[in-house]
């Protein structure tokens, strides 16, 4: 009796699935009147057998004999374990997991840590744009405050007489010295075209975020558009750098104007535009026709016409800057003659004239914004610019399943010049005309500015 139970609880335990917990021997003991003490003494788990390959136990009825050592010791092996279910049939494992989906889930990570930093950048050029704006008005009104306080201290001086107009002189003296220098640091870094530079780069910024978010929702990521955004990063903020020394300041009086550039520049060779392309993906023979129409109206008008206001403002800006801390200059020298018995009268008129125009200068340059206006007509060109590298990249691309969608690429180049695609596409018309007639067209490209 005793060995027939003693085989059926160890066919009970060999052929579970779940664990096996012997409770109390007491309990045991009661119901099945003999000591199993023993199986109280650790809690016996039986492993999860795999599917494919179960543990096969005997199918004869016959209870097994139980062997003569200790069953403890039987029942114990191994921490609670039993051992004598065979290892490379019960084995369990683990399927790895694969290669493109770890590839991808990293991509996926590394999108989100660029998401951040981008978020980052927004948020640092957002707030050093707004100080430099708060620069632009406070240096203007404190340069004006002391330029025409020193301009009356002046004209004061030419009807005073005794020791009074000796503490107005160095008081003139005083304030249009430091009127000429607080114009020379304005002058050299212009703070109108600092803020431009930044509220430039957080547009960007947020535009980037944009295409990240899209891509991570959308699109499958892969590392390749892991290094393209991340080059898209540096490319602008080397665009727009926010400090002020070191040589990292973009210059602010160049020669002419040169178009921004914050987007990775394509250093590799254009094709054959008369090569042989076959098309498909939206892409038909009078989409790349109408393109490369849209991209010589481009060149012809909008970026000519703004490289021409761009090389005024400069202009004007170079005149406004220059004039503005020359009358300062003047003005400060007039004031040490101030006093005299022969000039002092006439250096004081001129100290007052001198101080006047200056401040006049200096409220039309950079309460103005003249800066500002240049650094606008800057940005444009390079728009324009923009259009056009991303235009002729796309249509340089031999094979059309690399493109953008042919349909798609249209009507986001419509959108950024602000028409409908009817009107891009009497626009490319109008530019094939003209320019099989030899008469220049007389539209622009963008209807935005």
């Amino acid at each position: 009796m005793k060995e027939s139970i003693y085989g059926f609880i160890f066919k009970l335990c060999c052929s579970t699935r779940s664990p096996i917990v012997i409770g109390s021997s007491v309990a045991i003991n009661e119901a099945l009147e003999f000591p199993l003490g023993f199986l109280y003494k650790k809690t016996l788990y039986v492993s999860h057998l795999k599917e494919e390959q179960p543990c096969h136990m005997s199918s004869s009825p016959s209870v097994p004999k139980v062997s003569n050592q200790n069953l403890s010791e039987e029942f114990n092996t191994g921490d609670g374990f039993i051992n004598t279910i065979p290892n490379e049939k019960c084995a369990v494992t683990t399927t790895p997991l694969l290669q493109e989906t770890s590839s991808v889930s990293m991509a996926t990570m590394q999108l989100y840590a660029i998401l951040e930093t981008v978020a980052d950048r927004v948020e640092m050029h957002k707030n050093i744009g707004n100080q430099r704006e708060n620069w632009n008005t406070l240096l203007l009104n404190s340069t004006n405050m002391m330029i025409l306080t020193a301009a009356t201290m002046a004209g004061v001086t030419a009807t005073s007489h005794g020791v009074s107009v000796l503490g107005l002189k160095l008081g003139s003296i005083l304030l249009f010295s430091g009127a000429t220098a607080t114009l020379v640091i304005m002058n050299k870094i212009q703070p109108s075209k600092l803020v431009e530079e930044q509220r430039k780069a957080t547009k960007l910024f947020k535009q980037l975020g944009s295409q990240v978010q899209t891509l991570i929702t959308v699109g499958s990521p892969s590392k390749e558009d892991v290094k393209g955004v991340m080059v898209k990063i540096l490319v602008i903020d080397k665009a727009y750098p926010l400090a002020l020394l070191g040589g990292a300041m973009l210059e602010k009086f160049p020669e002419s104007l040169e178009h921004a550039v914050w987007w990775p520049r394509n250093e590799s060779q254009k094709e054959n535009i008369n090569r042989k392309v076959e098309m498909g993906n939206g892409w038909t023979k009078e989409l790349e026709s109408e393109m490369r129409e849209i991209v010589e109206v481009i060149k012809r008008k909008d970026s000519q016409d703004y490289e021409r206001l761009g090389n005024k403002a400069l202009k004007i800006n170079k005149v406004l800057a220059t004039s503005g801390t020359l009358l300062t200059g003047i003005a400060a020298l007039a004031s040490t003659f101030m006093g005299s018995s022969n000039i002092g009268p006439w250096a004081a008129t001129v100290a007052t004239i001198t101080g006047a125009l200056a401040s006049a200068v200096n409220t039309f340059e950079h309460g103005g914004q003249v800066g500002m206006v240049f650094e606008m007509y800057r940005n444009n060109a390079g728009f324009f610019k923009y259009m056009q590298e991303s235009i002729e990249s796309t249509l340089d691309e031999s094979d059309v399943k690399k493109r953008e969608d042919g349909a798609l690429f249209e009507m986001k180049v419509a959108l950024q010049l602000g028409r409908s695609l009817s009107q891009l596409r009497n626009l490319a018309k109008k530019s094939t005309y003209s320019r099989i007639e030899g008469i220049p067209i007389d539209e622009f490209a963008s209807n935005l500015f």
